[in-house]
C-alpha cells in the first residue's frame, strides 16, 4: 500500500491533536506505520493549527508536503481554503461549514471571503456540515471534531467497529458515550 496522507487543520482549542490521536490509534491498530507531525502557530489565541498523520508500509518522515494530502480534514472553512493547495489532485476536503474570523478580520486589516466551500468545490472533492450546530444538538459543542472525522471517516479505509474501539480507548472515559454518538452522526449522516 501507498503511504496515505491526512491533514487536519483548524484553530488551537478544535481538538486537532485529539483526532490526531484518533487517527494515529487506528492505523497502528490496522498494523500500519504511522508519523504524526503537529504544527502549532498561535493555537492558544486562536491560530492555525496542524497535524499531519502519514501511514502506511514504512513511513520514513511525517510531514505531508504541498500537493500530497489524500484527505484533508478541516475543523474551519477559512483553513480548508488556506490549506487545499496541500491536497493531490483527486484529494478529498472534508470541512465543518462553520466560521471562526481570525484576528485580521476581527481587528478590521481583513476580510472573511465569501463562499468558501462553494470555491472549494470548483477545483476538490468536497463534503461538508456544520459540525458544530449537530454536536450542540447532541448536546456537547466540544463533539463536533469527532462530527468531522466520522463524516472523514467514510473516505478512508477502516470499518466503523475499529474506528468505535480506537475512540473508546483515546477519549477521556465519561466522554465515551458521546464522542461515539458524534463520530456516528458524521459517519452515518442523518
Amino acid at each position: 500500500m501507498d503511504t496515505k496522507n491526512i491533514m487536519i487543520v483548524g484553530v488551537g482549542g478544535q481538538g486537532t491533536l485529539l483526532t490526531s490521536r484518533i487517527l494515529g490509534g487506528i492505523t497502528v491498530d490496522a498494523g500500519y506505520d504511522v508519523k504524526l507531525s503537529e504544527v502549532h502557530g498561535m493555537a492558544q489565541r486562536g491560530g492555525s493549527v496542524v497535524t499531519f498523520v502519514r501511514y502506511g508500509e514504512k513511513v520514513a518522515e511525517p510531514i505531508v508536503e504541498e500537493g500530497q494530502a489524500d484527505v484533508l480534514i478541516a475543523f474551519e472553512k477559512l483553513e480548508a481554503l488556506r490549506y487545499a493547495h496541500f491536497l493531490k489532485p483527486h484529494g478529498v476536503i472534508v470541512v465543518n461549514d462553520w466560521r471562526i474570523d481570525p484576528i485580521t478580520v476581527v481587528t478590521g486589516a481583513a476580510e472573511y471571503p465569501d463562499n468558501i466551500i462553494e470555491k472549494l468545490s470548483e477545483k476538490y472533492q468536497v463534503y461538508s456540515m456544520n459540525a458544530m450546530e449537530e454536536a450542540k444538538a447532541l448536546g456537547n459543542a466540544k463533539a463536533f471534531n469527532v462530527i468531522v472525522l466520522g463524516l472523514a471517516a467514510r473516505h478512508m479505509d477502516f470499518e466503523k467497529e475499529a474506528w468505535l474501539n480506537v475512540i473508546e480507548k483515546t477519549v477521556p472515559p465519561k466522554t465515551v458515550d458521546i464522542n461515539k454518538a458524534a463520530f456516528l452522526l458524521g459517519y452515518e449522516g442523518r
